[in-house]
């Protein structure tokens, strides 16, 4: 057995990959993925004929044109882009032990027997990039990533782009990756980079030479430990992520910025994200409501409540926030550019204590969340947006198209 246990996969150019396969007249040009259409948009994804004319993720479709002339623009299609994941997902778990599919484009293998050696790990990775070419497209390519845990392997795999394969262990750490700023690191951010400089951390070789213990006092959490023991090799298993809430955030096409339009829109937000709740069977204790107005404030306000999964319930906290805006004049200050909402604080619905006065037992649904729930069921069989919680303003955009 060799020391190898984690297979890190990095789609290339994902999202452009996947119009070129399913369009060969764009194949081998640039193409960039626009999160909206006309010349206020910016490109969430490029491929790397765009990339080489210094397109990436961010840049504006102005400055994309500018670029590159003969540059190719289409929508996202994020839904085709989920389909295409899964594809590749099932090529992977045939031909190896797919742990966790990490994102739409990354995806973690587990390795063991033959495959834990170097050797062994190069020779799965040449297999499974041909089966992926044959079975899903020969336009779908991956740089690869061989480490001793989920850290290293990720790290590894954007050592070479693209369709690179790269090894992280004992025998080249941290050596290999001394090159790097302590930002370029998954997990570390310009934040926590300040707070790594100003404990004496200065660079990659003194951050792998850093005691665990150390780690955890600069975090302020168990999580710095566990981050440089991955990164000095240890197999530190991944943990299970608690929960955050639920919710959506918008950036508002312009027929949608005025104060009526954006407020139907975050009505249509509140029933995704409650909806959302119940199927996963949460419970949330906050209610977020965030407004970005073109030159002008952000606008952020939280408000703790009693636990709940009513979409009703969440409607009127948020009607209140609005007619709050709305006297104090905020909304008038500008057009709404974008908006976000969240339901925070979240807990098993099955965890949630009863209520004596209310004749509610444990884990039990109150008469608004059992309506709510019969509510998703007929938009389940019938469609979504069949039954609607009066009037709301759908604004899918792009990402949610295909």
């Amino acid at each position: 057995m060799g020391p190898y246990r984690t297979l890190y996969l990095d789609m290339n150019s994902f999202f452009a990959s996947v119009e070129q396969q399913l369009d060969p007249q764009i194949r081998g040009k640039p193409v960039a993925i626009t999160a909206m259409e006309g010349m206020h948009g910016s490109c969430v994804a490029a491929s790397y004929e765009a990339k080489a004319f210094g397109v990436k993720t961010g840049t504006s479709v102005r400055d994309a044109k500018r670029l590159c002339p003969g540059i190719v623009f289409l929508p996202s299609r994020h839904r085709l882009y989920v389909r295409y994941n899964l594809r590749v997902a099932e090529v992977l778990d045939r031909y190896a032990e797919l742990e966790r599919i990490r994102s739409v484009d990354e995806f973690q293998l587990g390795l063991s027997g033959v495959t834990t050696s170097l050797e062994g790990a190069f020779d799965l990775v040449r297999i499974l990039k041909t089966k992926v070419a044959e079975e899903v497209g020969e336009c779908l390519r991956f740089s690869a990533g061989i480490g001793p845990n989920h850290l290293l392997a990720k790290i590894a795999g954007k050592l070479e782009k693209p369709d690179g394969c790269q090894w992280l262990g004992p025998d080249n750490m941290p050596e290999r990756i001394a090159h790097l700023a302590l930002d370029d690191l998954p997990g570390i951010s310009k934040a926590m980079r300040g707070r790594l400089e100003a404990a004496g951390v200065n660079d990659m070789l003194a951050l792998c030479r850093l005691d665990p213990r150390h780690a955890r006092v600069i975090w302020n959490s168990v999580e710095g430990e566990r981050f440089v023991r991955s990164l000095q090799g240890e197999a530190i298993t991944l943990t299970e992520t608690q929960k955050g809430g639920f919710g959506n955030s918008k950036i508002l096409a312009p027929e949608f910025r005025n104060p009526q339009s954006a407020y139907l829109v975050s009505r249509w937000l509140v029933e995704k994200a409650t909806a959302r709740m119940r199927r996963d069977g949460w419970v949330a204790g906050s209610y977020s409501l965030q407004i970005s107005i073109h030159n002008g404030p952000g606008w952020h306000r939280t408000m703790t409540c009693p636990q709940s999964q009513d979409t009703a319930y969440f409607h009127r906290i948020n009607r209140a926030m609005w007619r709050h805006l709305w006297r104090k004049g905020i909304l008038k200050l500008g057009p709404i550019m974008a908006i976000g909402v969240n339901l925070g604080h979240v807990e098993r619905l099955d965890r949630r204590n009863g209520d004596f006065l209310r004749g509610l037992r444990s884990g039990q649904q109150t008469r608004g969340e059992r309506i709510a729930t019969a509510v998703d069921f007929l938009n389940a069989r019938l469609g979504q947006g069949t039954v609607t919680w009066g009037v709301n303003q759908p604004h899918p955009g792009f990402f949610e198209r295909g």
